[in-house]
């Protein structure tokens, strides 16, 4: 008899383009319109700077995985170095992250659609939601092979922005905004042209262009090699964050002087609409469409499988670890998909604030769960040498690399509160981590009452 649980049915060619998939999204397509705005050029540098740190962060969460064969979860690896308590509170936040990433993916969807359609935001964002709920209620394999080709579409994009941009720089080609030219990048007011604060100010929408990096981590629990595919995958994500962050954002600047971009429309869309390519517009906006679309779709396989686990660790409801003939999880997808149904509530009721609410709230709360894998890598390093010194996926200079991105991870947080747009966000937050630890001592005490009755 098949044993009754999540089924390994990624390959590597899925885990490869999920982890391309979780590596850019939205944060690059629309949100690098804003952070542009804010930092200018200097957004190069802060994609580079935030994209070290993540890998880092990937590093040890990679080793730690690959440690203990029985984890499944980042709430598993919590647990283990960090406590009960721990994993409750990381395992709903993770949950609560994701929630966040798919309500701004499908609030951009209702501004895609805009572009076509004078409609209301939320029609399109509700339609998508239920699209997607129908293709992850049938098979991961299907989850994975919809990932590939929404993954594929964006890595198509990119390459032809990156070569299109190539050539028009060799040949000094002029669009309405002047030449394409390398000058571009400092002729308008320098690499920082709105200082070291403008730089600093960009962080959260950078910060948010990476959430999902560690979706590869989730995914594990269902991937058919996990110690060959898991360091593959993160081995690759430098080369990843090089190219298409650092070098298409590169290009974008080079074409396009940042000053002619704003924060409302996506820099892909108003690049090539300046380039002149016929109909050339339209179709990046059909491209972007569908990257917030896999976005969405792989922050419903993430939720769904965060309940999951957490149901199976009595964290959660029982019936959240049920699956169904597909062996997937179809009471934990369902709850996932109401709650992340919000974001189009959102985009009705207030459309123009929408994005930039639910971008904050899901930065600070990532921001927290990878700094929960740093810590578990230090604990770990700490508390067992045998494994660490066994791995064959040892997380590069640590501890002081952990020290290290962790400032990086406190100095964002800092910058958020000082920051106005940012800081009602970051002060709403901590409601968030003080209901869990209320719920989890709630909880407890009626544990620990129960087992008295029961002697």
């Amino acid at each position: 008899m098949e044993q009754q649980g999540l089924k390994r049915d990624l390959s590597n060619r899925h885990v490869q383009l999920i982890a391309i998939g979780g590596t850019i999204g939205t944060g690059l397509f629309l949100g690098s319109g804003k952070a542009i705005q804010l930092a200018g050029p200097s957004i190069v540098f802060a994609y580079l700077l935030v994209g070290i740190a993540i890998f880092f962060v990937m590093r040890a969460l990679g080793e730690l995985l690959l440690s203990k064969a029985g984890y499944q979860s980042l709430t598993d690896i919590a647990e283990d170095y960090l406590g009960p308590r721990a994993a409750f509170v990381t395992g709903w936040t993770y949950w609560f992250c994701w929630i966040m990433t798919a309500m701004a993916d499908i609030i951009a969807v209702g501004v895609y659609v805009k572009y076509w359609f004078d409609i209301p935001q939320w029609i399109p964002a509700v339609i998508a939601l239920l699209i997607l709920l129908g293709f992850n209620l049938l098979t991961v394999k299907l989850f994975g092979e919809l990932e590939f080709w929404f993954a594929l579409i964006k890595v198509i994009t990119i390459l032809a922005l990156i070569g299109v941009g190539i050539v028009l720089l060799v040949i000094g080609f002029k669009t309405d905004a002047g030449p394409v030219t390398v000058k571009n990048l400092w002729q308008h007011g320098g690499m920082f042209p709105n200082g070291i604060t403008g730089f600093l100010l960009s962080f959260q929408m950078v910060v948010f262009a990476y959430v999902g990096v560690e979706l590869v981590g989730v995914s594990a629990a269902e991937t058919a090699d996990p110690k060959k595919n898991i360091p593959s995958a993160i081995n690759k994500i430098p080369l990843r964050i090089l190219f298409f962050y650092v070098g298409a954002l590169l290009v974008l600047l080079m074409i396009n002087p940042w000053t002619g971009l704003n924060a409302t429309e996506s820099p892909f869309v108003k690049t090539f609409s300046l380039i002149g390519i016929p109909l050339a517009a339209g179709i990046i906006n059909f491209v972007v469409l569908t990257s917030a679309a896999s976005a969405c779709n792989s922050g419903m396989f993430s939720t769904s499988r965060i309940l999951y686990n957490l149901g199976n660790q009595k964290q959660a409801p029982k019936s959240f670890s049920k699956l169904n003939k597909n062996h997937v999880p179809a009471n934990a997808l369902f709850i996932s998909t109401l709650v992340v149904s919000g974001g189009a509530l959102l985009s009705k009721l207030i459309p123009g604030q929408a994005f930039s609410i639910v971008t904050t709230i899901s930065a600070i709360c990532f921001i927290w769960v990878w700094g929960v894998i740093l810590v578990c890598h230090l604990k770990y390093k700490k508390t067992q040498p045998e494994l660490h010194a066994a791995s064959t996926f040892k997380a590069p200079w640590t501890p002081f690399v952990n020290y290290l991105v962790l400032g990086l991870f406190t100095l964002i947080l800092v910058v958020m509160l000082v920051a106005d747009e940012t800081r009602p966000a970051l002060l709403l937050t901590p409601v968030w981590f003080i209901g869990l630890f209320v719920l989890y001592q709630l909880r407890t005490k009626k544990h620990q009452k129960a087992e008295r009755h029961s002697a």
